[in-house]
């Protein structure tokens, strides 16, 4: 199965170039859930249409057969609105194909900003390491903590998702679709020296939802 990933996007001044990147450990931590990972391209949507139906990204998301997506971490929401526009036409994509999604640290704040909630100011998440408190019994965590990286959170989980875990001071860590095969963590399971075997199982569980 192809698994679209998303990239931010990076100024390389030294060339005068606009790159897309993204981390080769997230590669290799798809490569480990035994799925085929595909980098999206950030300008295959036109900015100058951000309300407009985006044909080519469409048209290249049906000719690759890409079955599942990964909204991948790295910068803020309106750092880059390529990127911005790139991943909401994704989420409107997948929610009409049914389409897993699987969004990491940004991409589960994407995934609540294209619900329509707010993101907000942080302190204490940023290169770190904290516990989560479960709130929903069928989310394990093989490891003790997870690690952050943000400094931005979601004010509020959107109604169509619930809580699955919560940070201690009570900020959401992960979420749930109540309908779609859609999941967010705000941990980013590519950056374990090892990776979880949990993350990787619930991953996978997350693809198999797609499916039925």
């Amino acid at each position: 199965m192809l698994v679209g990933i998303t990239q931010r996007i990076e100024h390389v001044s030294s060339y005068d170039e606009w790159r897309d990147a993204i981390d080769q450990r997230l590669i290799e931590w798809v490569i480990k859930s035994s799925l085929f990972p595909v980098p999206i391209p950030n300008n295959l949507v036109d900015i100058n249409q951000p309300n407009g139906f985006q044909y080519l990204l469409t048209e290249w998301l049906q000719t690759l057969n890409i079955e599942a997506l990964l909204l991948s971490g790295g910068s803020d929401i309106g750092d880059s609105p390529q990127r911005d526009l790139t991943e909401k036409n994704l989420l409107l994509w997948a929610e009409k194909n049914r389409i897993p999604v699987l969004g990491i640290c940004r991409g589960m704040q994407m995934m609540g900003v294209w619900s329509g909630e707010s993101l907000i100011e942080v302190e204490g998440h940023v290169r770190t390491r904290h516990q989560l408190q479960i709130t929903d019994d069928d989310f394990k965590l093989s490891l003790g903590t997870v690690n952050s990286y943000h400094n931005q959170v979601l004010q509020k989980c959107p109604l169509s998702f619930k809580i699955l875990a919560k940070s201690t001071d009570g900020n959401i860590e992960a979420m749930a679709h109540r309908e779609l095969p859609w999941e967010g963590w705000m941990w980013h399971p590519e950056r374990e020296s090892v990776f979880s075997k949990n993350d990787l199982d619930r991953f996978n569980k997350l693809i198999e939802r797609g499916k039925k």
